[in-house]
Protein backbone atom coordinates (compact mmCIF):
# COMPACT_ATOMS: atom_id res chain seq x y z
CA UNK A 1 0.00 0.00 0.00
CA UNK A 2 2.77 1.96 0.62
CA UNK A 3 4.39 1.59 -2.74
CA UNK A 4 0.83 2.80 -4.57
CA UNK A 5 1.17 6.28 -2.70
CA UNK A 6 3.96 7.03 -3.21
CA UNK A 7 3.68 6.40 -6.96
CA UNK A 8 0.74 8.39 -6.64
CA UNK A 9 2.56 11.02 -4.84
CA UNK A 10 5.52 11.04 -7.27
CA UNK A 11 2.96 11.67 -10.69
CA UNK A 12 0.95 14.56 -9.03
CA UNK A 13 3.93 16.45 -8.36
CA UNK A 14 5.38 16.43 -11.92
CA UNK A 15 1.67 16.32 -13.39
CA UNK A 16 1.34 20.28 -13.37
CA UNK A 17 5.38 20.54 -15.24
CA UNK A 18 4.65 17.80 -17.93
CA UNK A 19 1.22 19.57 -18.41
CA UNK A 20 3.04 22.76 -19.16
CA UNK A 21 5.77 21.95 -20.96
CA UNK A 22 3.47 19.63 -23.27
CA UNK A 23 1.46 22.43 -23.95
CA UNK A 24 4.92 25.07 -24.44
CA UNK A 25 6.05 22.26 -26.82
CA UNK A 26 3.05 22.31 -29.29
CA UNK A 27 2.73 26.24 -28.79
CA UNK A 28 5.92 27.42 -29.11
CA UNK A 29 6.82 26.39 -32.20
CA UNK A 30 3.68 27.54 -33.82
CA UNK A 31 4.52 31.03 -32.36
CA UNK A 32 8.30 31.42 -33.49
CA UNK A 33 6.83 29.94 -37.14
CA UNK A 34 4.35 32.98 -36.84
CA UNK A 35 6.33 35.49 -35.36
CA UNK A 36 8.86 34.70 -37.93
CA UNK A 37 6.87 35.34 -40.75
CA UNK A 38 5.30 38.64 -39.71
CA UNK A 39 8.64 39.52 -39.12
CA UNK A 40 9.93 39.32 -42.82
CA UNK A 41 6.65 40.73 -44.45
CA UNK A 42 7.18 43.96 -42.02
CA UNK A 43 10.51 44.74 -43.33
CA UNK A 44 10.84 47.00 -46.11
CA UNK A 45 12.69 44.99 -48.61
CA UNK A 46 11.85 47.11 -51.72
CA UNK A 47 14.17 49.85 -50.94
CA UNK A 48 11.91 52.72 -51.26
CA UNK A 49 11.10 55.25 -48.56
CA UNK A 50 10.34 53.42 -45.28
CA UNK A 51 6.61 54.84 -45.32
CA UNK A 52 5.03 52.20 -47.56
CA UNK A 53 4.90 48.89 -47.30
CA UNK A 54 4.27 46.20 -50.14
CA UNK A 55 2.88 43.34 -50.55
CA UNK A 56 2.80 40.79 -53.48
CA UNK A 57 0.02 41.75 -55.01
CA UNK A 58 1.38 45.73 -55.12
CA UNK A 59 3.79 44.74 -57.76
CA UNK A 60 2.93 44.46 -61.19
CA UNK A 61 5.17 42.72 -63.70
CA UNK A 62 5.92 45.58 -65.93
CA UNK A 63 7.46 47.00 -62.51
CA UNK A 64 9.50 44.71 -62.06
CA UNK A 65 11.34 43.82 -65.33
CA UNK A 66 12.57 47.53 -66.03
CA UNK A 67 14.87 46.82 -62.39
CA UNK A 68 15.96 43.09 -63.21
CA UNK A 69 17.51 44.80 -66.11
CA UNK A 70 19.35 47.09 -64.74
CA UNK A 71 23.13 46.33 -63.05
CA UNK A 72 24.27 47.87 -59.96
CA UNK A 73 26.59 50.26 -60.35
CA UNK A 74 29.64 48.04 -58.88
CA UNK A 75 28.77 45.17 -60.52
CA UNK A 76 29.05 46.75 -63.37
CA UNK A 77 32.09 48.29 -62.92
CA UNK A 78 33.43 44.97 -61.20
CA UNK A 79 32.18 43.22 -65.11
CA UNK A 80 34.10 46.00 -66.75
CA UNK A 81 37.44 45.69 -64.83
CA UNK A 82 37.24 41.95 -65.41
CA UNK A 83 37.44 42.50 -68.95
CA UNK A 84 40.09 44.90 -69.04
CA UNK A 85 41.72 42.59 -66.86
CA UNK A 86 42.21 40.18 -69.94
CA UNK A 87 43.92 43.23 -72.02
CA UNK A 88 45.61 45.38 -70.33
CA UNK A 89 48.39 44.13 -66.84
CA UNK A 90 46.81 44.71 -63.44
CA UNK A 91 48.48 47.57 -62.16
CA UNK A 92 46.24 49.53 -65.01
CA UNK A 93 43.49 47.52 -63.99
CA UNK A 94 43.68 48.73 -59.95
CA UNK A 95 44.60 52.17 -61.41
CA UNK A 96 41.04 52.29 -62.92
CA UNK A 97 39.65 50.85 -59.63
CA UNK A 98 41.13 53.72 -57.72
CA UNK A 99 40.15 56.51 -59.84
CA UNK A 100 36.07 55.01 -60.26
CA UNK A 101 36.34 54.86 -56.25
CA UNK A 102 37.74 58.35 -56.35
CA UNK A 103 34.81 59.59 -58.94
CA UNK A 104 32.07 57.57 -57.36
CA UNK A 105 32.38 57.55 -53.55
CA UNK A 106 29.30 55.02 -53.24
CA UNK A 107 31.69 52.55 -54.44
CA UNK A 108 33.57 52.39 -51.75
CA UNK A 109 32.44 50.24 -49.72
CA UNK A 110 32.34 47.90 -52.61
CA UNK A 111 36.06 48.36 -53.49
CA UNK A 112 37.34 45.62 -51.24
CA UNK A 113 35.02 42.79 -52.83
CA UNK A 114 36.06 44.43 -56.43
CA UNK A 115 39.89 44.30 -55.55
CA UNK A 116 39.31 40.55 -54.09
CA UNK A 117 37.75 39.05 -57.50
CA UNK A 118 40.36 40.67 -59.82
CA UNK A 119 43.01 39.28 -57.50
CA UNK A 120 41.79 36.02 -58.05
CA UNK A 121 41.19 35.97 -61.52
CA UNK A 122 44.89 38.11 -61.96
CA UNK A 123 46.40 34.45 -60.43
CA UNK A 124 44.24 32.79 -63.11
CA UNK A 125 45.83 34.79 -65.82
CA UNK A 126 49.31 35.78 -64.64
CA UNK A 127 50.05 32.92 -61.93
CA UNK A 128 50.59 33.61 -58.68
CA UNK A 129 54.01 35.40 -58.33
CA UNK A 130 53.44 37.46 -61.19
CA UNK A 131 49.90 38.63 -59.63
CA UNK A 132 51.28 39.26 -56.56
CA UNK A 133 54.08 41.56 -58.24
CA UNK A 134 51.17 44.16 -59.01
CA UNK A 135 49.73 44.26 -55.33
CA UNK A 136 49.51 47.57 -53.85
CA UNK A 137 47.00 49.25 -51.42
CA UNK A 138 44.04 49.73 -53.62
CA UNK A 139 40.80 49.34 -51.35
CA UNK A 140 43.23 48.08 -48.46
CA UNK A 141 45.54 45.61 -50.13
CA UNK A 142 42.32 43.76 -50.95
CA UNK A 143 44.22 42.88 -54.16
CA UNK A 144 46.67 41.23 -52.67
CA UNK A 145 44.35 39.43 -50.48
CA UNK A 146 42.36 38.05 -53.39
CA UNK A 147 45.35 36.66 -55.13
CA UNK A 148 46.71 34.77 -51.88
CA UNK A 149 42.89 33.60 -51.42
CA UNK A 150 43.37 31.84 -55.09
CA UNK A 151 46.68 30.78 -54.50
CA UNK A 152 46.08 28.53 -51.68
Amino acid sequence: MKHSTTLQTRRSHRGPARRIGRSLALVLPVVLVLSGTLAVTLVNWTGSPAGSVLTASDITSSEVAPKAAAHAPEDVLRDRLMSELREENPGVVLTHLQEAVNGHPSLARHCTSIARSLGRAAVRIYGASRAQSYARPVCDTSFATGVLAAHA
